[in-house]
């Protein structure tokens, strides 16, 4: 099929080489802010993905994003952040990338264009019907993603699919497909700017959403966040002197004790604790 690729369409700007500085930062921050109102266009789309991200997952189901280049890393980015964000097991949402781990710091040739291996990848994950496969493709092109995909419907696997390009392969093949048009780069083809911006927010979207939903926030609060660093400690003793009538050096006491803002704030509740 042949379709429209507004991603690959000419930058609206000429002779980028002979702008300044200020011009430079200026023009790319003017096409910076047309990002969000794209994501807004389309936040029907995410409303449905996401419903099917939250049954899944609330049913024991994982998430899996796949991706090649700067789409695949942004999934792994993502589902790296979720486990000391929201306190989650490690594999419950999964970021894959088309030639793997090394592709996440360098180009691996071909990667994108194997048409079996992201299959080959998701199998490796024990991938079944409970889950759930999101592709990512600016382009909506991408073999790698879009077979992936296929392979996921053949099985009876949900999935979803973010790009940038209206009516893309990418979108027909999804069952529940996001696109976000946000049209030419500022530097043409570039899609690691607005493209990568607009995949950032809806993945942000998606799984901070979903894990709202499955209860890992609480107030506004990340309650079941990962202690890995002082700043976290210190932020984690503060919630809890929000929640509960303690001093800092109490709340210190029980979020040693306890090991997360969520279970010192229940078992202050519960009277089970004892200042």
């Amino acid at each position: 099929m042949s379709f429209h690729k507004t991603t690959e369409e000419s930058s609206r700007y000429e002779s980028l080489e002979n702008m300044s500085v200020p011009q430079l930062l200026q023009n790319i921050n003017a096409e910076d802010k047309t990002v969000p109102l794209a994501v807004e266009k389309a936040l029907p789309q995410i409303e449905k993905l996401v419903t099917q991200v939250v049954e899944k997952l609330r049913n024991g189901g994982r998430l899996f994003y796949i991706g090649a280049g700067t789409s695949g890393r942004l999934g792994i980015v993502d589902a790296s952040e979720c486990p000391p964000t929201f306190g989650v097991p490690f594999d419950l949402v999964n970021g894959i990338i088309a030639g793997g781990d090394k592709a996440i710091r360098r180009a691996v040739e071909n990667a994108e264009d194997d048409r079996e291996q992201a299959w080959i990848d998701l199998q490796d994950k024990d991938i079944s019907e409970g889950d759930v496969v999101i592709g990512i493709a600016a382009s909506g092109t991408t073999p790698y993603v879009i077979a992936g995909l296929e392979a996921c419907n053949a099985k009876g696997i949900t999935t979803g699919g973010i790009t940038c390009n209206a009516g893309s392969p990418l979108a027909l093949t999804a069952k529940f497909p996001i696109e976000v048009v946000v049209g030419p780069e500022f530097v043409t083809g570039s899609s690691r700017m607005k493209a990568g911006t607009a995949q950032k927010l809806v993945l942000n979207m998606i799984s901070t959403a979903t894990l709202i939903q499955l209860g890992r926030v609480k107030g506004n609060k990340m309650v079941d966040m990962q202690l890995t660093n002082d700043k976290l400690v210190d932020r984690g003793v503060r919630m809890i002197m929000e929640q509960i009538p303690v001093n800092y050096e109490e709340a210190s006491e029980m979020l040693e004790k306890f090991g997360s803002v969520r279970k010192a704030v229940d078992s202050f509740n519960a009277n089970k604790f004892e200042l």
